[in-house]
């Protein structure tokens, strides 16, 4: 028996699928598909959320360097405003990797539900619902790959 999926919920066997608490032989499934539902956005403001978690810091360097070029202070204050805003600026090189790291695992675990369905002899079932993107992907793969026919030479 080739396991080609496990985890704490799931187990794809080149015997059987066991998925949301159900079990099915591999000859039991007529047909297996999978559909995607609407986006999140939710998940999608998020994500818009960090990119202007990383600008802001851009935007307010750019502001204190403005004003100090444009209001007639006193050199020392001028170059205060200017030297506070360049490091203003460059607080967003720390900040900017882990908004981007959060940024990439949110695309990671995707935007929209997505589920795989399955023909058995007494109608669809739904075998799956998540919404993580990644697991999704090897879970789906796994279970295409234990529905192949066995490759003979």
């Amino acid at each position: 028996m080739t396991t080609y999926y496990r985890d704490p919920d799931v187990l794809i066997t080149s015997s059987g699928v066991h998925m949301n608490g159900r079990q099915f032989r591999l000859s039991d499934l007529i047909q297996v598909w999978h559909t995607r539902g609407a986006r999140s956005w939710s998940v999608i403001a998020k994500r818009g959320a960090l990119g202007l978690t990383i600008l802001l810091p851009l935007l307010l360097g750019a502001l204190a360097i403005g004003v100090a070029l444009l209001v007639h202070a006193s050199t020392p204050h001028t170059i205060a405003l200017v030297i506070g805003g360049v490091l203003v600026g460059l607080a967003v090189v720390p900040v900017a990797d882990l908004v981007l790291e959060r940024v990439d695992r949110s695309y990671d675990s995707g935007s929209r539900t997505m589920e795989i369905w399955g023909r058995v002899s007494a109608g669809r079932v739904l075998l799956l619902r998540t919404t993580d993107a990644q697991r999704f992907g090897r879970i789906y793969r796994a279970l295409e790959r234990a529905l192949e026919p066995a490759v003979r030479p």
